[in-house]
């Protein structure tokens, strides 16, 4: 994906600000602007030749503030609009594509604006999102999720013409150790190669193509719903455990009743698992154990034969 080239210190300044609510960026601009002008409107001091070095940085100050009084309220006002413009294109797109009914509306879309989707369905399932763009220090990390205070990375691949290989999930593995990461996404609006499913396996990579992905938006967007209709009431994890697990290798018309009172417990969480059934990948057709907390992120499995 092609990133903007280098940016000025205001237009980086303007994208910090973007990163916040749009009502933080017009509280920092008046906030800002109060500060500045109370400094600008501060009269000179009258001073002696002795004291002539300290007159002179004052009134640089003050010549600074009187300018900086009407620049940075703007560019955090700049900043808010960015921001609110993304919240509403953040908006439409994720109601756009979470009621359609083909993963084909994802490949209708620049990859900015799946990048901003993809964050948006995290967004919805409790997940504070920063949005990197591929540029900053984590490398071609697109999205910094952070959730119950821990941090995974996701890079966003919005590919039509060939399948996510390897060498992708391998450069997201090794930012993540780099970084200390808990966990990573790879997501595509495509399809994922043997070889790439085959390096996530045992390690916390989750790999989301786009069949898996369109389930991950429909269930948040029905979650949000729920939520909405009545707050005060726990959506059941087990009844869309699969479905609310953002993964290309399990379905969601595949997750089985819960087991006996002895079922196996989470050795990630804790809670109880539910047998599943893999759909894709060298294990396909194979089942193991899952864990039923799905929509708080627990993506703890084991295998049966080791039960």
């Amino acid at each position: 994906m092609a990133r903007r080239g280098k940016s000025s210190a205001l237009e980086d300044l303007m994208d910090l600000v973007a990163m916040l609510p749009w009502w933080a960026g017009v509280a920092l601009a008046f906030a800002s602007y109060w500060g500045l002008h109370a400094i600008a409107i501060r009269p000179l001091p009258t001073v002696g030749s002795a004291q002539q070095a300290d007159l002179l940085t004052t009134v640089v100050w003050q010549g600074l503030a009187t300018g900086g009084q009407y620049l940075l309220p703007f560019i955090c006002l700049a900043g808010a609009a960015v921001s609110a413009m993304r919240r509403k294109q953040r908006h439409t797109l994720f109601e756009a594509s979470s009621t359609s009914k083909s993963a084909d509306a994802l490949q209708d879309m620049t990859w900015q604006q799946f990048e901003l989707l993809v964050g948006e369905g995290f967004r919805r399932r409790g997940y504070s999102v920063k949005e990197v763009g591929g540029g900053g220090a984590d490398g071609g990390v697109d999205l910094v999720l952070t959730k119950a205070g821990e941090k995974s990375f996701v890079q966003c691949k919005q590919w039509k013409a060939y399948r996510v290989g390897v060498p992708t999930v391998r450069e997201l593995y090794g930012v993540m150790a780099a970084h200390g990461a808990a966990g990573g996404f790879v997501v595509t609006s495509g399809r994922f190669t043997k070889e790439a499913a085959a390096f996530a396996r045992g390690r916390n990579i989750r790999l989301v193509d786009g069949a898996a992905l369109m389930l991950f938006l429909r269930e948040a967007r029905r979650q949000k719903a729920e939520a909405s209709a009545s707050p005060s009431r726990e959506a059941a994890p087990q009844a869309t455990a699969a479905s609310s697990n953002p993964t290309a290798t399990v379905s969601a018309d595949q997750v089985a009743k819960p087991k006996r009172p002895a079922e196996p417990r989470c050795p990630t969480c804790g809670k109880p698992m539910v047998q599943r059934v893999a759909k894709r990948g060298p294990l396909a057709g194979k089942p193991f154990w899952g864990c039923s907390d799905f929509s708080t992120g627990c993506f703890g499995k084991r295998e049966i034969e080791s039960i």
